[in-house]
């Protein structure tokens, strides 16, 4: 497969990827589907959502590069050795896109969700903050994410737990993706630059 047809390849590929993180991030605006948390976003929506690394990092930063690198698999004025060399440039503001949205989202995981939970068995009132929250550096056996019995710590919003995992672990994966995709096209533009996108090639 010559330079330009890959190079088209991995823009239509990104898309997917790209409309998938960012409706991700929307779900996590609203935890478990609850709109009393917008009330009080600071308090009781969990940090790392409001960073959106799902609409930011792997949705614009990746959609702008999408977009040119499909246009240069394409025939046109952006397939050849210069459109190519700027593919490089977009596919790394890909890379910056999609490992912001990789870190935020393992960062997400292993601190756990914010939620309303009784600090002490007797409490009559919910505290609302993160019952697991974990170092990254500290992570063990003893955290959450291997304790399922724990889950039931976070009383509001329901299921929050299983929702915050299930969409930050979809955020890490389309993330994970897009970065392979981009990883992959610097290199096919270095290609592209050096022996040409197979212009005008049948």
């Amino acid at each position: 497969m010559c330079t330009g047809k890959c190079a088209k390849c991995i823009g239509v590929s990104l898309y997917p990827l790209v409309v998938v993180s960012i409706i991700a991030n929307l779900f996590l605006i609203f935890p478990g589907l609850d709109l009393e948390p917008l009330k009080n976003v600071s308090e009781q929506v969990t940090p790392e959502v409001l960073y959106l690394g799902g609409i930011i990092g792997g949705g614009l930063l990746v959609l702008f590069p999408a977009i040119h690198i499909q246009a240069t698999g394409k025939e046109g004025c952006c397939n050849n050795r210069c459109g190519m060399f700027l593919s490089i440039l977009f596919a790394l503001i890909g890379v910056l896109g999609s490992v912001y949205c990789f870190v935020l989202s393992i960062v997400a995981i292993v601190r756990g969700p914010t939620c309303g939970f009784k600090e002490k068995p007797l409490d009559a009132n919910l505290t609302w903050g993160r019952p697991f929250y974990t170092n990254l550096t500290d992570l063990d056996d003893k955290n959450y994410l291997f304790n399922k019995e724990m889950w039931e710590t976070c009383e509001t919003p329901k299921d929050i737990v299983v929702y915050n995992i299930s969409l930050f672990a979809i955020l890490l994966v389309a993330s994970g993706t897009e970065l392979v995709l981009c990883t992959v096209q610097v290199v096919n533009g270095l290609f592209g630059c050096i022996c040409g996108t197979c212009r005008g090639k049948k």
